[in-house]
């Protein structure tokens, strides 16, 4: 079966390990081109049932030659449709088809630059020389029969094809940032290599899953458990345009949101065509995290608390058939994890208890990356303020209190986050992500002529395309001066603000 004559627009993303897996799709889907993850040792048969027009390798941690590195079906570069291997994946590549794969005396990390030797598709309207990221010790020494090394580094072959047989691998990262034409070698590769057409437009999406959600619940009733966040909003957004009156949306207000924002949350669904309950549980979650101070223990508690709350909520309402959830498409790569390997777990997959006797799970965003699911939220008319909030941990405040956990402490940094928020909220520039943190140091200061001992807050400020890593923000100096002297003079429990400047890696965005 010739793959090559299928029009299907979607690409496979075959999933070895590496981290920059969902960079890949989403720069995919960026070029309207659909992209989907899957394990890189998935079955030829379902390969061949999604009818893909390419199939792109994604790096890994393993080496190529090893007896335990995992291995595509090798049948995959028979089909007759395009293969890119990237970083690993050119090296798994190689390795399988007879080349050679080996060590080098020292790898290479970071903004290398690379040279194009060969005229290539890949490289069609790209400069000869342009630097791009590399993360790799091991590389190609000799190519398979039949290949062909159009661009190098000064340590290793950057680039190889054989396009008779419509494959090609790259050394370097192309869905990085830091690649500097990496945007145009993956519509080379989509347009001029696989001949794509371009048929992914997210105001399809929507129109397809509004017919889906009717037929699928036709008169009957949905409930969606509502957190206020970005994936929730839009998912609720996109149920109240299909089935108007028929879904219900339970906020369980945990007490852990920013200042006011659980008053906007009611203010906004409130207003739209559907059944909005807000159930006011801070004193109860507040008792249950009362002398906790680790903070996974703190998450532990908080998401078994909500799955009672809802629980509780849900039976009041009687038998309602479907349930509704905001997972978006990473919540569901994550939670698989590479070979079985949790990445991490998310409270949409499989996180509500079976016992609510739920006759079907609907899920309109799961295929959506974060930036797709704000697009659509944009095209359904939210307001900005929500679609564009900034990432928040489902625990809320509780996660951004270092230490025990009281409500005089909430309230403090409440109002301190609040203040630094509308300050960078007015630069011209803002970052991905800006918040306060309340540690569990104490500083002494001088307010008026009276000595304090008081709490040291820290703000954090982040710049981040993908938020698998980031860059300090450098916040102009005068705005945080300001920030200082207010949260100081407003918020009497804080005596001494300090600025994180700490990139991830080695850090993380949050604290906790």
């Amino acid at each position: 079966m010739n793959l090559a004559k299928k029009k299907k627009e979607v690409v496979l993303v075959l999933d070895f390990g590496g981290q920059y897996k969902e960079l890949i799709a989403r720069m995919i889907r960026g070029l309207n081109v659909f992209s989907e993850i899957m394990r890189g040792d998935v079955s030829l048969e379902v390969i061949r049932k999604t009818e893909p027009i390419a199939i792109i390798l994604t790096g890994g941690p393993k080496s190529a030659y090893t007896a335990d590195a995992p291995k595509c079906d090798p049948r995959i570069f028979e089909l007759g449709i395009p293969v890119l291997g990237i970083c690993y994946g050119m090296q798994m590549m190689c390795h399988m088809l007879g080349g050679e794969v080996n060590a080098s005396i020292a790898g290479e990390y970071g903004k290398v630059e690379v040279e194009v030797v060969s005229q290539s598709d890949l490289f069609s309207g790209v400069q000869e020389n342009f630097p791009a990221f590399m993360s790799h010790r091991d590389a190609v020494k000799t190519l398979p029969k039949g290949f062909r090394k159009i661009a190098k580094t000064e340590s290793c072959i950057a680039a190889c094809e054989n396009v008779e047989a419509k494959l090609y691998g790259v050394q370097f990262h192309p869905e990085s940032v830091h690649t500097e034409n990496g945007k145009a070698f993956m519509h080379n590769f989509l347009y001029a290599v696989c001949g794509a057409e371009g048929k992914y437009k997210l105001k399809d999406y929507i129109t397809a899953q509004v017919k889906m959600i009717r037929q699928t619940v036709g008169d009957k009733r949905v409930l969606l458990a509502l957190s206020g966040g970005v994936d929730s909003t839009v998912c609720a957004a996109l149920l109240a345009k299909a089935i108007p009156q028929k879904l219900t949306c339970i906020f369980v207000d945990h007490g852990f949101m920013r200042l006011n924002e659980g008053d906007w949350i009611e203010e906004v669904f409130s207003a739209m065509d559907l059944n909005f309950i807000r159930v006011n549980a801070a004193e109860r979650f507040l008792e249950k995290v009362q002398g906790v101070v680790e903070p996974e223990k703190k998450r532990k508690i908080i998401g078994e608390e909500f799955i009672r709350v809802f629980e509780e909520e849900a039976k009041k309402l009687g038998h309602i058939p479907f349930l509704a959830q905001g997972t978006i498409y990473p919540d569901i790569v994550e939670s698989g994890g590479v070979y079985g390997a949790a990445i991490k777990s998310h409270h949409n997959v499989g996180g509500l208890p079976d016992k609510l006797d739920f006759d079907q799970i609907i899920e309109p965003l799961s295929m959506l990356f974060k930036n797709e699911v704000r697009e659509i939220g944009r095209r359904l008319k939210l307001p900005a303020s929500l679609v564009n909030r900034q990432p928040f941990p489902g625990p809320g405040l509780a996660v951004r209190v270092i230490g025990e956990i009281t409500k005089e402490k909430l309230e403090t940094l409440r109002l301190a986050d609040a203040i630094f928020r509308e300050e960078t909220d007015k630069l011209s520039t803002r970052p991905s992500q800006y918040f306060a943190v309340l540690t569990d140091t104490l500083s002494v200061g001088i307010k008026g002529d009276n000595r304090t001992y008081d709490f040291v807050l820290a703000l954090r400020a982040v710049k981040t395309d993908d938020f698998m890593t980031c860059k300090a923000v450098r916040l102009p100096y005068k705005t945080l001066e300001h920030v200082a002297l207010r949260i100081t003079s407003e918020v009497p429990q804080i005596s001494r603000v300090v600025y994180d400047i700490t990139s991830k890696p080695p850090g993380t965005i949050e604290w906790l």
